[in-house]
């Protein structure tokens, strides 16, 4: 990932694509932070923390977005807008509902859950696979009907 970072942010230099530029160094700055937040503990950034990052950036410009349109600011819900397009291109591609369905489906039957108490443990279950890939605001919402479905 940071590989591609440094690729795109030479090729975006080379191109004077400004608003690139600036994107992808608001990206490596993001994850320089969470590489020294992480240092005290000996941990490194992995795949999941650099999703969480890039979620986190993405939520960001989506509030701002809000903010913009309500506020009748077109030019800077534009720049927000560009940006956003510019984080979701690193961002891992989010499972379909059919994928998400056969991971909980899959956690379920790994933790063994038997209802809705359980909830906690196969939303753990799938973070630890799928952390990046699954919205997880979203999959709470199926992983209490799946649950219920079990247990009626």
């Amino acid at each position: 990932m940071r590989d591609q970072l440094s690729t795109m942010l030479k090729e975006a230099m080379k191109a004077g694509d400004k608003r690139r530029v600036g994107t992808v160094r608001l990206i490596q700055s993001a994850l320089k932070d969470k590489d020294i937040e992480l240092r005290p503990s000996g941990k490194t950034v992995g795949d999941e923390d650099i999703a969480a990052v890039l979620r986190k950036m993405v939520k960001q410009r989506q509030d701002s977005i809000a903010i913009y349109d309500g506020a009748g600011r077109d030019d800077l819900a534009t720049q927000e807008r560009e940006e956003l397009a510019i984080i979701a291109e690193f961002m891992p591609a989010e499972m379909d509902e059919a994928g998400l369905r056969a991971a909980i489906e899959d956690a379920v039957t790994e933790t063994g859950a038997a209802g809705p108490k359980d909830m906690g443990k196969v939303i753990a279950a799938m973070k630890a696979k799928h952390a990046g890939r699954i919205d997880f605001g979203q999959a709470s919402g199926l992983v209490k009907t799946v649950l219920a479905e079990r247990q009626g």
